[in-house]
């Protein structure tokens, strides 16, 4: 039993670990003005298979790589609540309109929320509301999560994603 859990963990670190590096290459390499929709992509991808405290994990590596590549403290606070509310409601309901929502919400809105305070006290950039980058990380997050469900919703019509969330068991 023990060897079980241990090579379940493992599998799910290493997974994490994959969809951060995903994240970031494709943040890297196919890059938007002030977006970054292919974060929010993996991260609906991560919290399917994952759940939301290793897809938390994977969002907070991704934003530390994109940081260290010149990104601003945004990169983390953009991506890491999402996954945990988008991953809290799939693991409750196993509904991919509440995954996605969640993705939306936690990006959009949480993560907008927790940004300000930190440009302004880190980088000294005060823009004169808490809701300034709300506009900024809503359509981010809308088109990346949707993209995330069409290709959960491809996995589970061939049957594919029943079988992998099964290894992760």
């Amino acid at each position: 039993m023990k060897r079980s859990v241990s090579r379940i963990t493992t599998r799910k670190m290493v997974l994490a670990a994959l969809f951060a590096c995903l994240a970031f290459v494709l943040n890297t390499c196919v890059w938007f003005p002030a977006m970054a929709p292919f974060q929010h992509f993996v991260d609906v991808l991560a919290a399917a298979f994952l759940g939301p405290w290793y897809a938390c994990a994977s969002a907070f590596l991704c934003g530390v790589m994109r940081m260290m590549s010149g990104r601003t403290i945004q990169a983390v606070t953009g991506a890491v609540f999402g996954p945990i509310l988008g991953g809290l409601l799939y693991r409750k309901t196993k509904n991919f309109g509440l995954l996605f929502a969640g993705e939306v919400v936690g990006t959009g809105f949480c993560g907008a929320m927790a940004s300000y305070p930190l440009m302004k006290w880190l980088y000294g950039l005060d823009a004169q509301s808490p809701f300034y980058y709300i506009p900024f990380y809503t359509p981010s997050a809308v088109v990346g999560a949707a993209m995330g469900v069409a290709v959960l919703l491809v996995l589970k019509r061939s049957g594919t994603l029943e079988r992998m969330q099964n290894e992760l068991k």
